[in-house]
């Protein structure tokens, strides 16, 4: 009988902790849905109070609506951004923006996206999906890579990456931007000219100033199309002779290099309205008339110090081939007596 109450006992007392251990369990369970549900709230409230923020840098101009912020802090761009997915364009400068989410893809109405001087290191496989973008400006930022899939911006017309500093390729897919004529590549590492710029079919405007070419490709002259060529502040030595197969060029400046001559095909380039030579070691330094330039053309070694350093380059040659026919032929009668 007294083995029987033992056990009892022992059974009962088992039953009672385990009802207290399960009592523990489900006051902490309701704990933590109470603490969720505060949370859940707060989440709510917050993203609601951050929708509200979005909505009220938001403005219309020329009859598009656009998402401007500027000296605030918005490192990364919240999820709920994408209730805003009519925005046209977005401007987004100095607010140390460290990445360009991957669902700007949704918005599929974006006209520009302006993104300059922020943080940004890399660039979105995503950006592909913007097929009516038209300009992408991503200067003074840490951009080091172009994906592949920014070829697929079918109606891409301006695209600025400028100051990046250590950006020093771009994929041939880019080839395929058929609208592109404007195109800012300053202030890069450039050390040649990317192919895929040859085959841009529009581009008008290219701007590769501040980086280090060496040297130019022989076939630039299929940029046929290009108005506009800076080239300011490389290590080139030399400019290649197809530079003046390029009728529609009117702009090329050359200032801060290492060139030694002036092709002389270049004489011929009657649209070739401003030129800058400033700033090479080139060997002869002709006086240009005052009278036929103004002081500022004067200064910056444009076009009359162009045509008149080809003409005295010339003259220069054939003095110093008429001496060398001269010599050959004292030399020859010399050795005939």
């Amino acid at each position: 009988m007294a083995a029987i109450l033992a056990c009892g006992s022992v059974s009962s007392m088992k039953t009672l902790w385990e009802s207290k251990i399960q009592k523990i369990q489900d006051n902490r369970e309701k704990q933590r849905r109470k603490v969720c549900s505060r949370l859940g709230a707060a989440g709510v409230w917050e993203e609601r109070h951050t929708l509200a923020r979005l909505r009220d840098k938001l403005k219309t101009q020329d009859g598009r609506l656009l998402l401007c912020l500027e000296h605030e802090e918005w490192k990364m761009l919240p999820g709920c951004l994408v209730q805003l997915s009519q925005v046209q364009e977005w401007h987004i400068h100095r607010t140390g923006l460290q990445k360009i989410p991957s669902f700007v893809s949704r918005f599929r109405h974006l006209l520009v996206l302006d993104l300059s001087r922020n943080g940004l290191t890399e660039i979105p496989k995503e950006i592909g999906g913007l097929t009516r973008l038209r300009e992408l400006l991503l200067s003074y930022n840490r951009v080091r890579f172009v994906p592949e899939e920014l070829g697929d911006c079918e109606s891409l017309e301006r695209l600025e990456l400028a100051v990046n500093r250590d950006l020093d390729r771009l994929p041939d897919e880019l080839s395929q931007l058929r609208r592109l004529d404007r195109l800012d590549l300053s202030m890069n590492a450039f050390e040649i000219l990317p192919p895929c710029l040859l085959r841009m079919p529009a581009l008008e405007w290219l701007d590769m100033a501040g980086n280090r070419l060496r040297s130019l490709p022989e076939d630039i002259h299929r940029m046929d199309k290009l108005r506009a060529l800076w080239l300011q502040r490389n290590r080139l030595e030399k400019v290649p002779d197809n530079v003046g197969r390029m009728s529609r060029l009117d702009t090329l400046v050359l200032s801060g290099n290492r060139l030694r001559d002036i092709p002389p095909v270049m004489e011929d380039m009657d649209n070739l309205r401003f030129v800058n030579f400033r700033d090479n070691p080139l060997p002869l330094t002709p006086e240009t008339d005052a009278a036929d330039e103004d002081d500022d053309e004067r200064e910056m070694f444009g076009r009359e110090f162009m045509l008149t350093y080809i003409r005295e380059a010339r003259n220069k040659a054939h003095a110093a081939l008429s001496v060398h026919v001269l010599s050959s032929a004292h030399a020859t009668r010399v050795t005939h007596v």
